[in-house]
């Protein structure tokens, strides 16, 4: 489905290597995670995949089509929901999603076919005919997501999806990416979310100042799930024993710190008993 091989990528004008030879390769129905901290790759290593950004070495197949030498080829069997929901936000959601597919060449009679089914699932209908730039963050992220998914992609990539979505919209859309899979088709899915991550991924690879340190399976995989978090923290140089110990306790107990207790208000009722006490005495 996706398979890259020494991908090597700098920046003009720069003496670090961005990505520095990462090689891997997705399955056909599987969800895989991409990790790692700010600035470790992650989004130059998708941006490459992509066709966005230009790479310096390596290779890069998608469905069989080597990026560089096909690359619309490559590209027609991919979806991509960005970070920062980049759209033309004069056009209306529908003028979004028909261009999108016409550039994909899907039909009209499956593009009015699948958008009615999208609209349905991620309740965008009431705003599909309104300009984009009257949407919310969380409408704009679902018009990207609707849009990457017009014309039913081998690979959908995903970066940072969830990013500022309410939880209804976070569940539709784990729901079809579990949906998206079953077919057959693969979920790219990076992400800063290690609790979702290791729930919903069959496999998770761990990139650290642009160089792949870790890639292992999660489903079936009970300790490799368990030890996610401390096997992040440690290959990205972030693990700290007191604040790890916090993060794993938060998925066994309470972490709530107690209120502190409220004093009962002092009125003329109990200022008269206060003071018949103080007579007493």
């Amino acid at each position: 489905m996706l398979t890259v091989n020494n991908l090597k990528k700098i920046y003009p004008k720069s003496d670090r290597v961005a990505v520095d030879d990462i090689s891997f390769e997705l399955r056909p129905g599987e969800i895989f995670g991409f990790l790692g901290q700010n600035g470790a790759g992650k989004s130059t290593t998708i941006k490459c995949i992509t066709g966005i950004l230009p790479f310096d070495g390596g290779t890069i197949e998608v469905c069989g089509c080597d990026m560089k030498k096909d690359p619309i080829k490559a590209k027609m069997n991919m979806g991509y929901v960005p970070d920062n929901h980049s759209v033309y936000e004069k056009l209306t959601g529908r003028e979004y999603v028909n261009y999108v597919a016409d550039l994909y060449r899907v039909s009209k009679a499956d593009r009015t076919e699948r958008l009615d089914k999208y609209l349905d699932l991620f309740k965008l209908g009431f705003a599909i005919d309104k300009q984009i730039k009257a949407y919310s963050h969380g409408m704009k992220q679902k018009i990207c997501i609707i849009a990457a998914l017009i014309h039913e992609p081998k690979l959908w990539v995903l970066d940072e999806p969830m990013m500022g979505l309410d939880p209804q919209s976070t569940a539709e859309i784990i729901a079809y990416m579990r949906e998206h899979c079953a077919k057959g088709n693969t979920v790219f899915f990076s992400s800063h979310n290690l609790d979702l991550v290791k729930r919903l991924c069959h496999r998770v690879a761990i990139i650290n100042e642009g160089h792949l340190i870790d890639c292992f399976d999660l489903a079936g995989h009970e300790e490799n799930k368990a030890n996610l978090e401390e096997r992040f923290f440690k290959i990205t140089g972030t693990y700290e024993k007191r604040l790890f110990e916090d993060y794993v306790a938060q998925e066994q107990e309470e972490m709530r710190p107690d209120m502190p207790v409220e004093e009962e208000p002092h009125t003329e009722e109990s200022a008269a008993h206060d003071g018949a006490d103080d007579a007493e005495d």
